[in-house]
């Protein structure tokens, strides 16, 4: 019985068997409709696996099972492009992470205590500097009123004698001049004073010219190199109240620099002799032009003040060719510098180791024998041969100079020249007349030409 039904059963899985590929064979395309269905089960496959709680949701329980009758369908998804999520290793470390946003830190900021006393050395170079400053501020201000100081004294103590010698004592027109005293304050070491109203002078310039005081690195300087406190005279003489002579008596240090830099003296008076010769200490040196007017000078008086105060005299120069120091021969100059007539005199103010008042009465002895100078140069005259002298120089010097520049003379009197003649072509050229145009053409070809050719001298001969 049993095996009567088996046949049955395999009688009928044939005869579907035979079905199926009939069909297959009556429909060209079954084959593609076959890949179809697999693409079809396999896209739903995917879509299951990404959202499945989607699927599970929408599809229930009971249908998501087979029925035993159907055959298992079994999809290959081993290609899946999103297989890489399941990977555990993929995304090792992330299990257990909250990723929650975490809230925004606070910042604080440690109170470090500041201990300045126990950390000076972290300042020592501010502190420097600070220490610095100060003391070059107190040193300006100390240095600034003695300086004021000095001057002032000066100033009250001769301010008689200077009042008895001229008429006017200090510039009224300076506008900016100390009420007080009539001292004009060029800087903060330099002071000046104007004196005129005297006969036989122009006027007399003095000039306070003092140690930096204000200065801390002229202090420190002056430690390795010292200077002194200087007044300076200038007497501006009338041309018709001095006669033609240059001398200059002066130490030997300042003698040395006054004949390499002044142009008079390194012109009149080239040679330096001791002051032995001369009555006075050795540590000076004489330069004269004309030894009849160093006589004059040098007379009983005047050697007895620089005998008595050898110390407080730097120089004393007197010219009628005075130009100041030597010009530079870059400047090219075409004609002798301008000259005057002075008297300059330069002492030094013996301030230390003494009161002021007393170290400027020091110089009033000095101030007289200025005076006495001046009145002293008005009445010397000299004789006939030192005046041939003195002129027979003077010529020299000149012809000299013009020997030496008479290349520049004759390249810029033919610049001056080329310059007219391109004026005087301009002024024609813009005129509307050919002819005249042709006419200055004409001249001016014949004088190329003749400056062209040979020169010949002409020689006349008398006749028999």
């Amino acid at each position: 019985m049993r095996l009567k039904y088996l046949f049955i059963v395999l009688f009928i899985y044939q005869i579907s068997l035979s079905n199926e590929y009939q069909d297959v064979s009556d429909n060209e395309f079954a084959e593609f409709e076959e890949f179809d269905v697999e693409d079809d089960l396999t896209s739903e496959q995917s879509d299951d696996q990404l959202n499945p709680t989607q699927s599970s949701e929408e599809t229930p329980p009971s249908k998501i099972k087979p029925d035993e009758d159907e055959e298992d369908v079994v999809v290959d998804d081993d290609d899946s492009e999103f297989e890489h999520f399941q990977d555990v290793e993929e995304f090792e470390g992330f299990e257990g992470k909250d990723e929650t946003v975490d809230a925004e830190p606070q910042i604080t900021i440690a109170k470090v205590p500041i201990n300045f006393r126990q950390n000076w050395d972290s300042y020592y170079l501010e502190i420097l500097m600070m220490s610095g400053l100060i003391v070059y501020f107190i040193n300006f201000a100390t240095g600034k009123s003695k300086n004021s100081r000095i001057a002032n004294t000066w100033f009250n103590t001769h301010k008689q004698l200077l009042e008895e010698n001229f008429s006017l004592v200090g510039d009224d027109s300076v506008a900016d001049r100390n009420e007080t005293t009539g001292l004009v304050k060029e800087s903060e070491n330099v002071f000046t004073l104007w004196c005129s109203g005297r006969t036989c002078c122009e006027g007399m310039l003095v000039e306070l010219k003092l140690i930096k005081r204000q200065d801390l690195l002229a202090i420190l300087a002056g430690m390795m190199r010292p200077t002194t406190d200087q007044l300076h005279v200038t007497i501006r003489m009338n041309k018709e109240d001095m006669d033609s002579f240059v001398f200059c008596l002066a130490s030997k240090k300042t003698a040395s620099n006054l004949a390499r830099d002044m142009a008079d003296l390194s012109v009149y008076c080239p040679e330096r002799k001791s002051g032995d010769k001369y009555n006075v200490p050795a540590s000076f040196n004489v330069m004269s032009e004309i030894s009849e007017a160093t006589s004059a000078i040098l007379d009983h008086k005047v050697t007895s003040v620089i005998n008595k105060y050898p110390e407080y005299i730097d120089y004393i120069h007197i010219s009628d060719q005075y130009s100041g120091a030597k010009q530079t021969d870059d400047g090219g100059a075409l004609k002798l510098p301008e000259t005057e007539k002075v008297i300059l005199f330069g002492f030094n103010l013996p301030l230390k180791g003494m009161p002021l008042e007393e170290a400027c009465s020091k110089i009033t002895p000095l101030m007289n024998m200025v005076f006495y100078c001046i009145d002293k140069i008005k009445r010397i005259r000299l004789s006939k041969e030192a005046k041939s002298k003195a002129e027979k120089n003077r010529q020299k010097v000149e012809e000299a100079f013009l020997k030496s520049t008479h290349a520049a003379r004759a390249e810029a009197a033919a610049a001056r020249r080329e310059e007219k003649r391109r004026l005087e072509k301009e002024k024609i050229m813009a005129e509307e007349d050919p002819e005249r145009q042709r006419r200055w053409e004409l001249r001016e070809e014949k004088r190329q030409a003749k400056k062209r050719g040979p020169k010949m001298k002409q020689l006349k001969v008398k006749a028999l």
